[in-house]
């Protein structure tokens, strides 16, 4: 036992790396933090009112027995990962295991919500001498109407229904980006995509304007935390997988941070209400507001209708990831010549695994890290490639997962906040002045043109701050953390060179 500090009085810790939860169900807990790693109250707090749903699964099971079929449904553990932090009820950084139910509200409303990670020809020093011309043609093509992704109606349709492979197979990727792309399936978790019906209420978007068309997702980065980077290799850590994996020093990376936008908020909305039709009247909504949806024969109108919500927008997901990774190495070539380049990994880390007996594992900021053993047959057996960025301007880490089972084969999606967005939009100029000074950002409005428009300077300033590397906590204890509690080992570290935020 260490006479490390525990952060809250309500939990334990174990080790070094490791705090368990005592809680009145007896649901296994555990919690990855290190002592240099902060932890909220207020995530505590929400984390013991997620266990609370135990009492909500048992109480709809009294009302409506038939809804179920497994013998004893409910929670059977958790695990929470270094960037654990409050989130809208269910905490960020949780992996939920469960028998006999699913939780929808345990991937949250940005359904795949993920990493992709590109490794190019170019170095750092190849593209330097052009960054002004790069981060002008980037603003052109993230945010001036440059990126003109056009699909038909059986293309959109393809790549709802399957993901990156309905994109293939609907002729939307031609010539040498077909050849790419289909190389890439093999570096997508799940194969980038999910087969699944076409929900009604996507029909419009499929339809389009009739003939190619374009719309204001496909390619978009969306708000937040998310973000396309061009990245450096700076340092090798384990230098035999990077080798395997075709990691360099010097070498450039284009990491990618999205997920599914308008997608993932109408999946919430459509099992919100397949969840409110399936409920026995009169039967109560709980403190927590977390609904279960039982694995049973009865509950499988409305299982099919989550499954399709979530299906469609992790499948727009990985496309919107393919599309916004070219669009880097698109510009990159422009300025800097044509290079060479590959996938290295893409992973969701908001999602839901549906597994034998009946058993799901729910992630929400929250990235798979198998290890050796359930990679054998993929292209990664030394373990799970798991994608860590660190906040606008820190150091990300890419490491190879090691599978441990306490923390349900799960690692971090990031260092996680240490301030509300509200909390850091206000003051810290100073913090931002010195960042602005030693990082180029692309952003929708560029800087030197708003110098007469104080309004959109201080909503421009207020929304960097809320990314900025104060709003987080420090990468390097987090990383430590996963590495002394065997969760992942790291392989690289990645500098930022050049960010681009929506």
């Amino acid at each position: 036992m260490t006479n490390a500090r525990i952060a809250d009085y309500r939990l334990q810790r174990i080790d070094a790396s490791q705090l368990t939860l005592p809680n009145p169900w007896g649901i296994p807990v555990r919690l990855f933090a290190g002592d240099g790693v902060p932890i909220e109250r207020a995530a505590v707090s929400e984390l013991l009112a997620l266990l609370e749903l135990q009492e909500t699964i048992a109480a709809l099971r009294r009302a409506a027995p038939d809804l179920f079929d497994h013998p004893d449904p409910g929670i059977a553990a958790v695990a929470l990962s270094s960037d654990f932090h409050k989130g809208s009820g269910i905490p960020i950084g949780t992996t939920l295991r469960t028998r006999g139910v699913l939780v929808p509200q345990a991937v949250g409303t940005d359904v795949n919500c993920g990493m992709r990670v590109h490794l190019t020809g170019w170095r750092l020093e190849q593209v330097q001498p052009a960054m002004t011309a790069l981060e002008r043609r980037l603003r052109h093509l993230f945010f001036q109407g440059g990126r003109r992704i056009g699909l038909t109606a059986s293309q959109r349709e393809a790549l709802l229904r399957l993901g990156v492979p309905g994109l293939l197979e609907s002729d939307a990727l031609r010539d040498a980006a077909w050849e790419a792309a289909a190389d890439e399936l093999a570096h997508i978790s799940g194969g980038g995509g999910y087969p699944t019906a076409l929900p009604d209420q996507h029909r419009d978007y499929v339809g389009g304007s009739g003939g190619v068309s374009y719309d204001s997702q496909l390619g978009s980065i969306g708000g937040g935390n998310h973000f396309v980077e061009l990245q450096v290799v700076a340092k090798l850590h384990d230098r035999a997988t990077a080798h395997a994996w075709g990691l360099r020093e010097g070498q450039l990376a284009v990491m990618v941070h999205t997920g599914s936008l308008g997608f993932g908020h109408a999946a919430w909305a459509a099992s919100k209400a397949a969840l409110g039709a399936l409920l026995p009247a009169g039967f109560p909504l709980p403190n927590n507001g977390i609904l279960p949806l039982p694995l049973g024969e009865r509950a499988a109108p409305a299982l099919a209708v989550v499954r399709a919500a979530q299906r469609v927008a992790a499948n727009f997901a990985f496309g919107n990831r393919f599309y916004l990774a070219r669009m880097m190495l698109q510009a990159l070539a422009e300025v800097a010549g044509a290079q060479e380049s590959r996938l290295l990994w893409d992973s969701p880390h908001n999602l839901l695994w549906e597994e034998a007996g009946a058993e799901v594992v729910h992630r929400k900021g929250s990235t798979p890290a198998r290890g050796a053993a359930a990679m054998a047959n993929t292209p990664f057996p030394w373990g799970e490639p798991v994608i860590v960025p660190g906040s606008m301007g820190a150091p990300s880490f890419i490491l190879r997962g090691l599978g441990k089972p306490e923390a349900l084969e799960s690692a971090c999606h990031g260092a996680g906040r240490a301030l509300a967005r509200g909390s850091a939009a206000r003051g810290h100029d100073a913090e931002l002045d010195a960042f602005l000074e030693r990082f180029r950002v692309v952003t929708p409005v560029e800087p030197q043109q708003i110098r007469e428009r104080p309004d959109i300077r201080a909503s421009w300033r207020a929304a960097l701050k809320e990314e900025a590397p104060f709003a987080y906590k420090e990468i390097g204890p987090v990383i430590a953390t996963l590495r002394e509690a065997e969760v992942a080992e790291p392989v690289v570290e990645l500098h930022p060179v050049l960010p681009v935020k929506g």
